[in-house]
């Protein structure tokens, strides 16, 4: 029996480089001054949506909210192998939290409407809170099971599934449609394959082009007018919708998602405050790697009191 999944996935800043112009005086993080990347436990996330595919047949859709920019991660997810994309993408998205985001999701899927699972990660590397997931799954009244590391099997509308637990391992049956939150040592993920790299790498969306075209005009030394812009905007958007490279964009009307819950409207948490750290070097001492020098650093440690 095919099953249809839904990957929800996020372009994050890539933490790995991180500098102390990351984050923004609101306390919001700095994205224009970080590399983006695919959420790497959204990667093991659409893994296992594809294996599941794969294995059962059916389709897997990703939908990931976020601006333009993130049309990047969804042609990822085309080369990967996934059927359709979805960006969820509006203005009034801004400064989201985890309620907030969770909210937009669920709105995006109902407008989806048929699916057996809901796959993501665990959490995300920008926020580290795991609760996207599992407040998605209580907007849409799903039963869920998360920090997953295989499906084993699936049958007669049940769902059999390894999850991680402290010491160990743990097996769970379900009831389809259910959403999974799944681990980083779930799967390795596939790369992307080079014919649907070509055949993806094309595809985009208005805003994207549009900002890409405004680039390139104001590279030349001033702002272009609307006319200027439109004149060269249309004919790119009607070759793409043409060629059907227009990937699928919804705003927040489109999703029938309330304005009060959405964006920073729709977001209880607030940063009170940053500070940030700094380490700098120091003086090194080296120790011998002997009796005395192992004598010598408790003496040390003892008299300046760090122990004792």
């Amino acid at each position: 029996m095919p099953y249809d999944c839904i990957v929800i996935a996020k372009q994050v800043p890539d933490t790995k480089n991180v500098t102390g112009k990351a984050m923004k005086d609101d306390g919001t993080v700095n994205r224009a001054a970080l590399p983006a990347i695919f959420n790497p436990e959204d990667l093991n996330a659409l893994e296992m949506a594809l294996d599941i595919r794969d294995r059962f047949g059916g389709s897997v859709t990703v939908v990931t909210m976020g601006p333009p920019a993130a049309c990047e991660l969804l042609r990822d997810a085309l080369y990967r192998g996934a059927d359709r994309v979805i960006l969820l993408t509006d203005r009034r998205f801004a400064a989201a939290d985890t309620l907030a985001t969770s909210y937009a999701l669920s709105c995006a899927i109902r407008k989806i409407g048929k699916f057996d699972l809901i796959i993501g990660g665990r959490q995300a590397i920008d926020g580290d809170t795991a609760q996207v997931g599992p407040q998605t799954a209580e907007k849409l009244h799903l039963n869920q099971v998360t920090y997953v590391e295989k499906v084993q099997d699936i049958r007669d509308g049940r769902i059999e599934i390894l999850r991680s637990i402290d010491g160990g391992y743990e097996v769970v049956r379900g009831r389809l449609p259910i959403l999974l939150t799944v681990t980083g040592t779930a799967n390795e993920p596939r790369p992307p394959r080079a014919k649907r790299l070509l055949q993806f790498r094309h595809h985009t969306c208005p805003a994207e082009i549009t900002n890409r075209i405004r680039k390139q005009l104001e590279a030349r030394g001033r702002e272009p007018s609307e006319a200027e812009m439109a004149e060269a905007v249309n004919p790119v958007l009607t070759e793409a919708v043409k060629q059907d490279r227009m990937l699928t964009v919804w705003d927040a009307d489109a999703v029938g998602a309330d304005h009060d819950k959405i964006g920073g409207r729709g977001s209880p948490t607030k940063v009170k405050k940053i500070e940030s750290v700094v380490f700098k070097g120091r003086d090194l001492k080296w120790i011998e790697a002997n009796d005395e020098g192992a004598k010598g650093l408790v003496r040390e440690l003892v008299t300046e009191h760090i122990l004792g």
